[in-house]
């Protein structure tokens, strides 16, 4: 695995528990109370219930990745501005504990790193040294974690018609490139609009863009049938 270049810090600055390079896990006293605790609890429930992270889950699995709650998530303080983060270098995602408050939150964080991790298992994106590969991640995250869902971008009073889903999963992309990489803004639009295309129409695991919970319900549905379908061929 290709490792970070030492001039660039990758967005490491923003998860502070990450600065040692190593991973650190939690005490007892730290899993039973505060933050910590209150991540774990909705950490599970998004595993168990959210027909998102079911489906991503299944097919991570399916490809070769299995996902263990105790190894692969990481409830961690992290700065004001972001909720969660995929580590690439330790194959974990990180949970901003002290940022993520509501259940809702956190499932469509847990979505979107799932979609990261699953970038990971079946492309071998190249996470340190092709911003392309990044920028088609963010791309996929935005736009079928829920990020962009009519009622997401209702409660942050952005309105819109024609082509407003696009244009919000082309702007927190963009966000997301400029949060973690010292590039200008100039060129990771750049580098957006070279991929755009290609990656907001890659589905993969879903087959559709699940635009709420029944949306992702039906993909996860048919996800479970795929070998059934194929068997009747």
């Amino acid at each position: 695995m290709e490792q970070p270049k030492q001039e660039e810090d990758y967005g490491y600055d923003l998860f502070p528990e990450r600065n040692s390079g190593k991973y650190k896990g939690k005490s007892i006293k730290e899993s039973l109370f505060t933050f910590n605790h209150k991540c774990q609890i909705m950490l599970q429930f998004a595993m168990e219930t959210s027909p998102y992270a079911k489906l991503l889950l299944s097919a991570m699995k399916s490809s070769g990745c299995q996902v263990f709650k105790d190894r692969h998530f990481s409830c961690e303080d992290c700065d004001g501005t972001v909720s969660g983060g995929f580590d690439a270098v330790s194959s974990q995602i990180v949970l901003c504990q002290n940022n993520i408050r509501k259940q809702s939150h956190m499932t469509r964080v847990v979505t979107h790193e799932l979609i990261h991790a699953f970038d990971h298992c079946r492309a071998h994106v190249d996470w340190f040294n092709e911003l392309r590969h990044v920028a088609c991640s963010e791309i996929r995250a935005a736009n079928l974690s829920g990020d962009c869902s009519f009622r997401n971008e209702f409660d942050r009073s952005n309105f819109g018609l024609k082509q407003h889903h696009q244009e919000c999963v082309r702007g927190r992309a963009l966000r997301s490139i400029l949060a973690v990489r010292k590039v200008s803004r100039e060129k990771a639009e750049k580098i957006v609009d070279e991929v755009f295309v290609s990656c907001f129409n890659d589905h993969a695991p879903f087959g559709r863009i699940p635009h709420g919970k029944k949306d992702a319900g039906f993909a996860y549905r048919d996800y479970n049938n795929r070998d059934r379908y194929y068997a009747n061929l």
